[in-house]
């Protein structure tokens, strides 16, 4: 690990014996700070996007109580402070919209402060990745506790799970298998504890992600969160953060490409979120690593998925953990990692999880004996979608991976919705339904209704799974043969904008190709014809993000956010 003899960073700050130092110093103990608290210790933000909006992330001005405790008691000096904090279950258009802007305030907020390393604080879907993403923007030392799965939900006698049951319900009270009295009984029962989705959501995704990069404690990613045990490993986290800022390890000498292939493979075998891929690129892109879509396919799409849990399986994160958790994962597959990637624990991963064993066979299978074969994220190429797409096979009905049918298009989310239930709709369950208008650009902010629901008449057939196409993303809790994160978008002129009703599209997933049936000549003739959307949003964030965000195959962040600044500030404020 590399060492730094030079003061901390605050020292900047809160060392100087002049006028600056004396502002810095007496402005903080109107807080109640001592003279020692001054002293040359380093300074350990606290970031925290705890919010009563944020369900998953409401319980974490607790947590970062127990941060402090152990920053504390190894000789630091903590300081909590906000972030904006993104609720993927509240927020309008979608809290991908702003998963950018947090990284901004992430990043923007360490390097102004007098801070030497960070805790992040995250859990709900995008808050973990903006904020990794604004912590490599700066690369101070950094470590991730997150807030952990609620509890599994419960509902007449069965345990249900977050996400993952709400889609199931839904279409089973459009198809009229069940009461909407009953569906309306499940509301309470879903959602028992303080926590993020209990299913392997995005959350618990990005959760286990961060302990398979090493930028985490073991057993962060499925640890629940209430669990007294969740306290402690905050306190330890603290604890640890003053080492690792006195041994100067930053995010870029734990998160190597060797670190990201063993997420993209822990991904494939815990059937890990799409999610990853978009949050994945776009971490890369803010550290320069060499790391692009065609990796996930490279490393991860052979792996199988060992971890029974829905939406792939029918277990929850509470069975996951009690079975050993990430720890127990990795042992199963220890001829598919390197175990020599360091972590922020100060051990290698392989050192980490030495002793981690299962203790349920059925929740963690053996490599062998696999819930789903190469089940990692398949890229897709094709005239359909020049720079790519994905499809998560481990959701997926395999009879539907090599499939043609003919399109039924929807130009926009508000057209999908004015005519999906339409008794005159001409559909079938063997067509494609295909969305436009939902990338990073079109929505804007790359919302998760990829996995769209199916028109009523189709369900009422008994049929629950077809092949859907768009350029959106779909939430880690939902499942079915659903095409996602197609590059260009539609609203970027990408051949999804010039998808017309009743052309031929093949989707063949072993072949890795979605292919539009039309000639080459064609396809140019009707690009040559389409015409941008005119552009409504004129002013603030909105218009920042559409003028500059990239497209999915890159991440979706914004282009002049990739790399990074440093922690270098030069300027004083006085």
């Amino acid at each position: 690990m590399p060492k730094d003899k030079k003061p901390f960073r605050s020292a900047h700050w809160y060392s100087k014996m002049d006028k600056d130092g004396f502002i810095h110093r007496s402005w903080m103990k109107n807080q109640g700070f001592p003279d020692h608290a001054f002293d040359g210790r380093p300074i350990v933000g606290i970031c925290n996007t705890w919010s009563e909006l944020t369900p998953c992330n409401s319980h974490l001005r607790e947590i970062a109580e127990y941060v402090k405790r152990g920053v504390w008691e190894a000789g630091g000096f903590p300081l909590e402070f906000p972030v904006m904090s993104l609720g993927e279950t509240q927020m309008r258009p979608t809290a991908m919209l702003f998963r950018n802007l947090v990284s901004m305030d992430v990043e923007e907020s360490i390097r102004a402060n007098p801070i030497d390393g960070v805790v992040l604080l995250g859990g709900c879907d995008k808050t973990t990745p903006a904020q990794l993403m604004g912590a490599c923007s700066v690369n101070l030392p950094a470590m991730v506790i997150s807030s952990g799965p609620m509890l599994n939900g419960k509902h007449c006698g069965s345990d249900i799970g977050s996400g993952t049951d709400v889609w199931k319900f839904s279409e089973k009270v459009r198809a009229g298998e069940m009461s909407q009295a009953e569906f309306m009984r499940a509301e309470s029962g879903m959602s028992r504890s303080k926590g993020t989705c209990m299913t392997m959501g995005t959350a618990s995704t990005m959760a286990c992600i961060v302990e398979a990069l090493g930028m985490s404690l073991p057993e962060n990613g499925t640890l629940p969160a209430v669990d007294s045990r969740r306290f402690a490993m905050a306190h330890m986290t603290g604890r640890r953060m003053v080492e690792l800022i006195k041994e100067d390890v930053k995010p870029s000498n734990i998160m190597t490409r060797t670190a990201f292939e063993n997420a993209v493979k822990i991904n494939a075998a815990i059937g890990g979120s799409t999610n990853a891929v978009v949050h994945l690129l776009a971490i890369a892109g803010r550290l320069g690593l060499d790391f692009n879509l065609q990796d996930f396919d490279d490393i991860g799409a052979k792996i199988p998925c060992i971890v029974d849990l829905m939406p792939s399986g029918k277990y929850l994160m509470e069975d996951l953990h009690y079975a050993g958790g990430v720890p127990a994962v990795m042992n199963k597959m220890h001829d598919r990692l390197d175990f020599n990637a360091m972590s922020v624990s100060g051990y290698t991963i392989g050192e980490n999880i030495s002793d981690a064993k299962c203790y349920n066979d059925e929740v963690i299978r053996n490599i062998d004996t696999p819930l789903r074969e190469a089940a990692g994220i398949a890229v897709l190429k094709g005239n359909l979608c020049p720079k790519g797409a994905i499809i998560k096979p481990s959701a997926a009905t395999p009879e539907l991976l090599v499939h043609t049918g003919k399109a039924v298009v929807f130009e926009n989310i508000e057209d999908y919705k004015a005519r999906v239930d339409d008794a005159n709709l001409d559909v079938n369950p063997e067509d494609i339904l295909v969305l436009k208008g939902c990338g990073p650009r079109g929505y804007p902010g790359m919302p998760e209704v990829g996995n769209m629901a199916l028109p009523r008449k189709i369900l009422e057939q008994g049929v629950f799974d077809m092949v859907r196409i768009s350029d959106a993303r779909m939430s880690g809790t939902a499942y079915g043969t659903v095409i996602l994160h197609v590059a260009p978008e539609a609203d970027a002129g990408g051949p999804l904008a010039v998808v017309k009703n009743g052309d031929l599209i093949s989707l063949n997933v072993p072949s890795r190709e979605l292919k539009l049936h039309i000639s080459d000549q064609e396809l140019d003739q009707r690009l040559a014809g389409w015409v941008a959307p005119v552009q409504q949003y004129k002013r603030g964030y909105y218009k920042l993000y559409i003028d500059t965000v990239m497209q999915a195959d890159q991440g979706a962040d914004l282009d002049f956010l990739v790399g990074n600044s440093t922690a270098k500030v030069t300027r004083e404020s006085h």
